[in-house]
């Protein structure tokens, strides 16, 4: 292939990685935009592999094949609940390459770049080793973290901000003596500074807190991105670099709107700086939560759901882990054919991963127009009848706005408790991901449904048309 035919693929190839953006922002184009998404992958990769004066092409299929099958089987075993786990370790995945890519780059033959431009590609270098390192070691402790290998608490050491300035300091410090030297004598500067950066990564995400980890995988997901654009500076390859500033980009604002959202601060979330501890201790101790549990049962939700005119549906991990979400699409329909008013409140963070939720439901074909976002609904439930929360905790938690002192005090959530009546499903009084105790739960409006969410959901719609069918029953025998 020519390398004027490659460039022609390769801006082709970004136009699709463009509308493959374009169209993941709306549930409605989601698919369509994963299409262009692939098929601009498939094009980068075909001219890539073609073009140039590449001949290496056992070592590549002996590499590409078995990678094909690994990660194919391994993203089809993976279910909806551990589908974050699994973005966080392939974000690592990433980081590696781009700090194999470099050390690579750094010991090829003579390249041919002399003066300003040599110069250049060794910072290019340096700065895409770096960012590949902290990617890789902070996605690694991301997944383990997730995976609840790691505790989800976040790593408080002893003048932490210290250590992540000192690390810094000593890698521009190995910076320096980098670039002073020619190749392969600065391998040793460059290796040094790849464990100080591995280190970094490792202690940035690690301090952490569990209630910003879907912020820490968007965030992940921007250095990955940037890694990638390193890389295609080393390698001088534009559809890489075009590539990664999309990634990269995206995953920074996303991150910035998911904190926004959550009342967090952007640069303190990715520098490690805002974790439960040290919001909880800096705020004092929370307000202790005393009440009264109501329990409920699902013949009586069922009734309540029958009877309602208005109800929303505020799903959480809960839902995701129990897989209940094709049952309740089924309770929505069921609603829905009773002209009930039935609609989901969906916070930003809902789950492990942003759109988790999203994605669940359109998988049990629940329509778009009946998914709303958390601004769009919490205005509406003052005049709701039922609201029925499923798994979730954290994201309804009204001590984000009634308790100062809690660790997640000014975190807008869904106002749940404003409705009528709140159904809460529940395995057991546990905190949620955050730690923080829930006072919605001993609130007079509230009801406790415990037990397994997908077992309970089947229950619930169960006796939903058991009542249905009855209460058909009983208009046939009237009008005769």
């Amino acid at each position: 292939m020519s390398n004027s035919l490659q460039t022609v693929a390769y801006v082709a190839a970004s136009i699709l990685f463009i509308f493959s953006l374009g169209g993941l922002a709306n549930q409605e184009t989601a698919r369509r935009g994963n299409v262009y998404g692939i098929a601009g992958m498939a094009i980068a990769f075909l001219a890539t592999a073609l073009g140039g004066d590449f001949t290496g092409y056992t070592t590549l299929l002996g590499a590409i094949l078995p990678a094909v099958v690994i990660g194919s089987l391994l993203a089809s075993r993976v279910a909806m609940t551990s589908m974050p786990e699994l973005v966080a370790i392939l974000h690592s995945f990433v980081g590696l390459a781009a700090v194999l890519v470099g050390i690579a780059n750094y010991l090829a033959p003579e390249n041919g770049l002399a003066g300003s431009e040599a110069f250049i590609h060794q910072i290019e270098i340096y700065v895409g080793v770096f960012i590949g390192a902290v990617t890789f070691t902070g996605s690694i402790v991301a997944f383990g973290k997730l995976r609840a290998i790691i505790s989800s608490k976040p790593l408080m050491l002893p003048a932490r901000h210290f250590l992540n300035i000192s690390l810094l300091v000593a890698t521009v410090i190995f910076g320096v003596q980098f670039m002073q030297l020619n190749s392969p004598a600065g391998l040793t500067p460059l290796l040094i500074m790849t464990a100080i950066a591995g280190v970094l990564g490792l202690h940035l995400v690690a301090a952490i807190g569990g209630a910003d980890m879907p912020v820490v995988i968007s965030m992940l997901n921007s250095y990955s991105g940037w890694a990638a654009a390193a890389a295609g500076f080393m390698l001088s390859n534009d559809l890489l670099i075009i590539t990664g500033a999309l990634v990269g980009s995206s995953g920074a604002i996303l991150s910035y709107i998911m904190c926004k959202a959550m009342n967090r601060s952007f640069i303190s979330v990715i520098l490690g700086g805002f974790g439960e501890g040290s919001s909880a201790a800096s705020k004092g101790p929370a307000q202790e939560v005393i009440g009264t549990v109501t329990k409920t049962s699902a013949e009586e939700v069922a009734e309540e759901l029958l009877d309602a005119q208005s109800v929303i549906i505020t799903p959480g991990y809960g839902m995701a882990v129990a897989q209940a979400q094709h049952p309740v699409a089924e309770i929505t329909k069921l609603l829905k054919e009773k002209g009930v008013k039935v609609r989901f409140g969906i916070h930003p963070v809902a789950g492990r991963l942003p759109g988790h939720m999203n994605v669940l439901l359109a998988e049990a074909n629940v329509p778009y127009d009946v998914v709303l976002e958390m601004d769009e609904i919490n205005e509406d439930f003052p005049e709701t009848d039922v609201v029925l929360v499923i798994g979730a905790n954290d994201t309804v938690n009204p001590s984000a706005l009634e308790d100062p002192t809690s660790a997640i005090a000014g975190m807008p959530v869904l106002e749940v408790w404003k409705a009528k009546q709140v159904v809460v499903m529940k395995r057991s009084m546990a905190s949620g991901y955050a730690g923080v105790e829930n006072p919605l739960f001993y609130k007079e409006n509230t009801q406790m449904l415990f037990g397994d969410a997908k077992k309970n959901v089947d229950a619930i719609l169960t006796q939903m048309r058991a009542k249905d069918e009855v209460g058909s029953g009983d208009k046939v025998l009237v009008s005769v």
